[in-house]
C-alpha cells in the first residue's frame, strides 16, 4: 500500500489528526495494534480526562465533541489544592479567569469513540487494525513500514501516535527521557454522600497523592497514587473493605463513599522526546511529550500537538511544498517544544516536592499554598493557565 501520510496508533491524537487533515486531499493510513472492534467501541478504562476550553475547541472543529453524550460530560467548576491534614486549600476560581468553569471531564473511552466515528466516514483514510508495524525501513522520497500480517504500507509521511512507551520512536532512532516515579496511579468511580460542587481536589498527603474529579451527581472519580507494594495491598481488599478506605483517605470530608465499578491502574511514568521530528517523520500525543498527571494537561498537549502539526502540513500544501516539507516539521518542532517544555518540567519538579514526605518539605509546601491564596495575580494566572480560555 502507497499512501502520503501513515499515521501509527489509532489513540485519541492518532484520530485526531487523521480527522484534522480532511479535505487535503491526501491518502492516510491508520495504523493500530486493536481490532477495528475495539477501536470502535473502546472499553471504559478509567480514566476522566480534563479538558481546557481549547480542547474543546478543537474537537468541536474535528466533529467529535458533538458525538459525545451531553450527560456524560461533567463541569470543572473550580479546583483546590490541599497539602497533608490541614483543611487550609489554595483556591483556584473560575472567575478569576472570566469563565464560569475552569473546563470539563469526559470519560476518555468516549472521547475516543467519538473521534473514530468522525474519522470512519471518511473515504481518504484507511484503517488497518489488529496489526504493528515492525520495522521501518527509510527512503529519501518516503519510509517502508513492513508490518505484523507480512503486508507494507510506503508513506510520504510517517506519524507516530502510539503512545509514551512509543516503538516506532525507537525504530526511527529517537531517544527519549523518561522519569519513573515509582509509583501507581489507582483510578475508581465512587458515590459519596455530601455534594462535591463540581470542585476538583489535588490532595499532597503522607505517602500518598490523592485527586477528586467531581461527575455529574454524587459521584467523583478518584485518582490515587501510592507506591506499588502499598496498591496490591489496596486492590487485594473487598468491596465494602475497599470503600472504606478511601472513605478514610478522605478523611470522611465527603461522608461515606461507595466504589462504583471496576479500579483501574496505571505506571506513573513522565517521557519527553529529545527529538519530535526526523526526515518525513514526526511524533504527537504522548509520542511526543508524556506528562505527569498531576496538572492534568497531558490530554490537552497531544490534542494541541495534532493541531500544531496539521496547521503546518496544511501550511505546505498552500505553498505547493512536500507533505514531509523539513522548514514545517521544524517549526511543528520549535513550536511544540516551546509549548510544553516548561510546564513538562515545572510539572516534575511538583510532583517531586509535593511527593516529599520530610517534615521541612511539608511545611515548605504548606506555606507555599498560603502565600499563593494571598496572592491574587498567581491564583489568576493559574486559573488562565489551566482553562486555556
Amino acid at each position: 500500500m502507497q499512501v502520503d501520510i501513515a499515521i501509527v496508533g489509532a489513540g485519541p491524537a492518532g484520530l485526531a489528526f487523521a480527522q484534522s487533515m480532511q479535505g487535503s486531499g491526501y491518502s492516510i493510513a491508520l495504523i493500530d495494534r486493536q481490532q477495528r472492534t475495539a477501536l470502535a467501541e473502546p472499553a471504559f478504562d478509567g480514566r476522566e480526562i480534563a479538558l481546557t476550553h481549547a480542547s474543546r475547541r478543537i474537537l468541536e472543529q474535528l466533529g467529535a465533541w458533538q458525538r459525545i453524550d451531553a450527560t456524560q460530560i461533567s463541569a470543572l467548576r473550580d479546583a483546590q489544592v490541599l497539602n497533608g491534614a490541614s483543611r487550609y486549600a489554595l483556591r483556584i476560581d473560575a472567575r478569576t479567569a472570566g469563565v464560569d468553569q475552569l473546563g470539563y471531564f469526559v470519560p476518555n473511552h468516549l472521547i475516543r469513540k467519538a473521534l473514530f466515528e468522525a474519522v470512519q466516514q471518511r473515504q481518504d483514510v484507511t484503517l488497518l487494525g489488529d496489526v504493528a508495524v515492525t520495522a521501518i525501513e527509510p527512503g529519501e522520497t518516503a519510509h517502508r513500514l513492513q508490518l505484523s500480517d507480512g503486508g507494507s504500507v510506503t508513506a510520504r509521511l510517517v506519524v507516530a501516535a502510539d503512545s509514551r512507551f512509543s516503538e516506532t520512536r525507537r525504530m526511527m532512532g529517537i531517544a527519549a527521557d523518561s522519569h519513573d516515579f515509582a509509583r501507581s496511579m489507582l483510578v475508581c468511580r465512587f458515590a459519596h454522600e455530601k455534594p462535591h460542587g463540581h470542585v476538583a481536589w489535588q490532595w499532597f498527603d503522607v505517602g500518598q497523592t490523592k485527586a477528586l474529579l467531581p461527575l455529574n451527581g454524587p459521584m467523583s472519580n478518584v485518582v490515587l497514587t501510592l507506591p506499588p507494594h502499598a496498591m496490591r495491598t489496596l486492590l487485594q481488599l473487598d468491596d465494602a473493605a475497599f470503600s472504606a478506605d478511601i472513605t478514610r483517605r478522605f478523611d470522611h470530608r465527603l461522608g461515606a463513599m461507595h466504589k462504583q465499578g471496576t479500579p483501574h491502574t496505571y505506571p506513573l511514568v513522565a517521557v519527553y522526546a529529545r527529538r519530535f521530528v526526523a526526515p518525513r517523520f514526526a511524533l504527537v500525543g504522548d509520542a511526543a511529550v508524556g506528562m505527569h498527571p498531576i496538572t492534568a494537561h497531558g490530554f490537552n498537549f497531544g490534542l494541541q500537538s495534532q493541531q500544531r502539526l496539521a496547521e503546518q502540513l496544511w501550511l505546505a500544501k498552500r505553498r505547493n511544498r512536500d507533505v514531509a516539507d523539513p522548514a514545517c516539521l521544524a517549526a511543528y518542532a520549535r513550536g511544540h517544544r516551546a509549548a510544553t517544555w516548561p510546564l513538562y518540567k515545572a510539572t516534575n519538579a511538583i510532583a517531586q516536592l509535593y511527593t516529599d514526605d520530610r517534615a521541612p518539605v511539608q511545611l515548605l509546601r504548606d506555606g507555599a499554598l498560603r502565600v499563593s491564596q494571598g496572592f491574587w495575580p498567581f491564583r489568576k494566572l493559574l486559573a488562565g493557565h489551566l482553562t486555556q480560555a
